[in-house]
């Protein structure tokens, strides 16, 4: 029963590392689109989540093997390690983040094009926040903390893409550029 837990994390987390990386380049299209710091602060998150999403399934692999002499009881412990590794990762994009908003803040630039950036931005949101439960579900039933870790991960970046999408509304009806690098500032702190 732990052996078929194990195949089937490894599965799931297989198909969240490839719509992460599906979801990174929708959200790269949208930022090039629009040349939205906001949009970008949600683009900057995702490469984490691509990462993650592959070390994440790196560590599933690991622990669905088999107990060997050097592992009596298995190798289940390469999960943990792929939970602080995403969790590193995910401060560092918050870093990031806030540190390219003070550049575009003292070299603002042109925003176009947002409405198209919004409807890209919220279809990657809804599906993140799709695939984020279904990892929560599958790594609770697995006892699967690098599943859970990255439901988690996937979630929080759903809730905080809805701000930037509620930020870039504002944007898109005052005209107000400020508000896009506002925005990137509280999601980049959020993140951190």
């Amino acid at each position: 029963t732990d052996l078929k837990a194990s195949q089937q994390n490894l599965k799931v987390q297989k198909w969240v590392a490839v719509i992460s990386l599906v979801l990174l380049a929708v959200k790269f299209i949208a930022y090039y689109s629009t040349h939205s710091v906001a949009i970008l602060t949600d683009a900057l998150e995702s490469i984490v989540n691509v990462s993650a999403g592959f070390i994440g399934l790196y560590s599933l692999y690991i622990a669905a093997k088999p107990r060997d002499i050097d592992h009596p009881y298995g190798h289940g412990k390469a999960e943990f390690l792929s939970a602080a590794i995403e969790g590193t990762m995910i401060l560092s994009a918050g870093a990031i983040i806030l540190y390219k908003v003070v550049q575009n803040l003292i070299h603002p630039g042109s925003i176009k094009k947002l409405d198209y950036g919004i409807l890209l931005v919220a279809a990657s949101a809804v599906i993140n926040f799709a695939v984020g439960y279904y990892c929560l579900r599958i790594g609770k039933r697995n006892n699967s903390e690098a599943l859970m870790a990255s439901g988690r991960h996937l979630q929080s970046d759903t809730w905080s893409t809805f701000g930037i999408i509620a930020g870039l509304i504002l944007l898109y009806f005052t005209g107000y550029k400020w508000i896009d690098s506002a925005v990137a500032i509280i999601f980049g702190l959020f993140i951190i």
